[in-house]
């Protein structure tokens, strides 16, 4: 079973991390911070490079935490964090990816969840520095906090579309 958790950790943390990196370099692919910035304002945020330092350092971050099993309800807390915003700006497209739904989000939170209800494995720093075995109810806390943080930043971050233009034919004419 360790082992299983293990490449599940290095997979989703990975990933997570991954992503983040994107988010601000050109690196694996990325568009550099110019292009997160530009990412996050098409998707209507305000906050421009903060927003995308803070979502790229926030993914890198919850990400890397991941991979070692460190801390790990904190590491998951902040996964669901920031794909519940992913979801939420692909939540319009429905589920499946293949229409940039929001299947692959769902996938990573529901993966942090399930990792800190059964722990980081032993082979992780969590187990080696003696702070496992997690309570199961930090998976209730962790979907709770990261679902609430990512919601919210979506309400204090995300102007809404701007309104359409009023008709501006003559009155009586259609």
């Amino acid at each position: 079973m360790d082992t299983g958790i293990l490449i599940l950790r290095l997979l989703v943390g990975l990933l997570v991390a991954g992503h983040g990196v994107q988010k601000i370099s050109s690196h694996l692919g990325g568009r550099g911070l110019e292009g997160g910035t530009a990412e996050f304002r098409a998707d209507g945020f305000r906050g421009g490079a903060l927003t995308a330092v803070a979502a790229g350092g926030g993914q890198i971050g919850s990400g890397l935490l991941l991979t070692a099993g460190f801390l790990t309800p904190l590491a998951a807390t902040g996964a669901v964090g920031v794909m519940t915003v992913a979801l939420t700006v692909k939540w319009r497209h429905g589920l499946w990816v293949q229409n940039d739904g929001y299947e692959y989000p769902l996938v990573l939170i529901g993966t942090a969840v399930a990792l800190t209800a059964t722990g980081p494995g032993a082979w992780s720093l969590d187990s080696a520095l003696g702070l496992t075995p997690y309570p199961l109810w930090w998976a209730g806390v962790v979907l709770v906090a990261g679902l609430g943080s990512g919601l919210l930043t979506r309400l204090v971050l995300h102007r809404p579309p701007p309104a359409a233009p009023a008709d501006t034919a003559a009155p009586g004419r259609h």
